[in-house]
């Protein structure tokens, strides 16, 4: 039977004009229409009032990181060394943990604590004599293990840290601290919770993102030791939002074969490789140093040939290829590499390649990314979560221009958003405002790259479905478009920009389905 929704003003983001029903079948839009609703046989659906958009795409999050977090003692809004002690200490008493058995903590940050530095292994092996303890920056870029972890994974003082990664030391000795490569090399290596923990987790990781009036879920970095996870997940049939995964470059032959199947609410969509790391954790590789530093600038993940090697290994497959890059000199590393490969496979300006965060991303080098055909994924929450530190790291100039969405939609750039959950909440509405307001924790307003509420609207769904090569099916409320709605209490278009974090998500529906409803 044919669906009726009615008494609503919806925006189809193709304009920001306003409709009055839709009408749907079988998971399809048939017909969206103004005036007074057709008769005839419908399943009718009252809005009351309420707004519909196009339900919203994740364009880059780790899913199963987000999963993940949930098994996880919580650090996110501890301020000093004594809020960290008091997490873990709870924790362990309230999962009953026993001596021995490994504790991940994650969601720190190093700029929000009293002392204003990363834990060290003197205070996590205070903490946690008896087990191996390992604690993770906010970022996902950078964290600290106790002796007990070191132990366990078999890390010394005469270990050398993996290329693009860095080991932290103290008077000549291992203080516990990894950065970039060897965090990531390291913190793969602790043992996963149990395959029925993980299904859990991920059930409650999908509700979360329905919550927020999400329907496709990106999976970041499908790394090898999580294939036997998204393997077990596909067998559950437990997914009810559509998860694109991107595979680890490094084992992207493995995984593609693993999954070259079609799955149900699954699919691989490229490839994904990190080129530098965190701007609040100072290592996201740049053309200039650091404020207050002399010299030092971050520094790359790869090498130049790496990389293009990579680049070509995805235009001879027609893959699509996540570069994650927030420094300038990471932007630069990636484009010159590209344009090289581009005179050799011109295909890789119709891949629709992706510059994950392209946080620092100088606006003359967005003339580059246009060329070739590049969609600048902006992590712009940033503004207000770190745009003090960035402040900080990059004086107030700089800071201006993070995120430079406005310097984007001036070229005629296709641009998206997104919010790298777990690092923060999948809160699609407060990224909306964060484009729109730019304005930091303190109340500073980077004024140079806000957007209208509109286009940030349109780079969480017109244009994130075009990411994903699913424009014709996603992204809009049109004929055709798949019935994916999210139905909001107030229309945000007609609201202070400052109040779009009060509206209401009342549903998110997915191929016609319920995924998500307050009542």
């Amino acid at each position: 039977m044919k669906r009726l929704y009615y008494n609503a003003e919806i925006v189809t983001m193709r304009s920001p004009e306003v409709y009055d029903y839709i009408i749907a079948e079988n998971g399809i839009i048939r017909c969206v229409g103004r005036g007074e609703a057709p008769a005839g046989d419908f399943e009718k659906t009252d809005l009351k009032g309420s707004t519909v958009f196009p339900a919203f795409i994740d364009a880059h999050s780790h899913f199963a990181a987000e999963a993940n977090s949930q098994l996880q003692c919580s650090l996110n809004g501890t301020a000093s060394f004594d809020d960290i002690k008091k997490r873990i200490d709870n924790y362990i008493k309230e999962r009953n943990i026993k001596p021995g058995q490994w504790i991940k903590a994650e969601g720190y940050d190093h700029n929000l604590l009293k002392e204003g530095v990363h834990p060290n292994i003197n205070l996590l092996d205070r903490i946690c004599p008896d087990n191996p303890l390992a604690v993770s920056h906010r970022s996902g870029h950078m964290g600290v293990f106790n002796s007990k972890a070191l132990e366990a994974l078999d890390v010394s003082a005469s270990s050398k840290p993996p290329k693009g990664g860095r080991f932290g030391h103290t008077d000549g000795q291992l203080n516990g601290y990894m950065e970039e490569n060897a965090y990531i090399d390291y913190i793969k290596k602790i043992p996963m919770s149990s395959t029925e923990e993980f299904m859990s987790a991920f059930e409650r990781a999908q509700d979360k993102y329905a919550s927020y009036g999400i329907s496709t879920v990106q999976e970041g970095m499908l790394a090898k030791e999580l294939c036997p996870l998204y393997a077990a997940l596909l067998r559950s049939g437990i997914l009810k939002l559509d998860v694109i995964g991107y595979a680890d470059y490094s084992h992207a032959d493995e995984i593609y074969s693993l999954f070259s199947g079609a799955y149900k609410h699954f699919r691989l969509g490229g490839i994904k490789l990190f080129l530098d790391g965190s701007p609040q954790g100072k290592t996201a590789y740049m053309l200039e140093p650091y404020k207050g530093e002399k010299e030092y600038r971050g520094y790359p993940a790869m090498s130049d040939r790496e990389l293009t090697e990579a680049i070509e290994y995805a235009a001879e497959r027609r893959l699509q290829l996540l570069a994650h890059c927030n420094g300038d000199a990471a932007a630069e590393q990636f484009l010159r590499c590209a344009e090289a490969a581009a005179e050799r496979y011109p295909v890789i300006k119709s891949l629709r390649f992706v510059m994950v965060h392209a946080q620092l991303i100088r606006p003359s080098q967005l003339n580059r990314v246009k060329q070739l055909g590049i969609i600048p994924s902006f992590f712009t929450a940033h503004s207000y979560y770190w745009g003090d530190i960035h402040i900080k790291n990059f004086g107030f100039e700089r800071a201006r221009g993070i995120s430079p969405a406005n310097s984007a939609l001036e070229r005629g750039i296709t641009f998206t958003f997104h919010q790298d959950s777990p690092v923060i909440e999948p809160d699609m509405l407060e990224t909306v405002r964060c484009a729109a307001e730019r304005i930091t924790r303190s109340g500073v307003r980077l004024d140079r790259e806000e957007i209208p509420v509109f286009e940030a609207f349109r780079a969480i769904t017109a244009n994130a479905a075009y990411q994903y090569g699913e424009e014709s099916t996603k992204g809009t409320l049109e004929a055709g478009r798949s019935e994916d709605l999210v139905i909001l209490d107030k229309n945000p278009l007609k609201q202070d920009i400052s109040r779009l974090g009060d509206i209401n998500i009342l549903k998110t529906i997915r191929s016609g389905s319920t995924v998500f409803s307050r009542e």
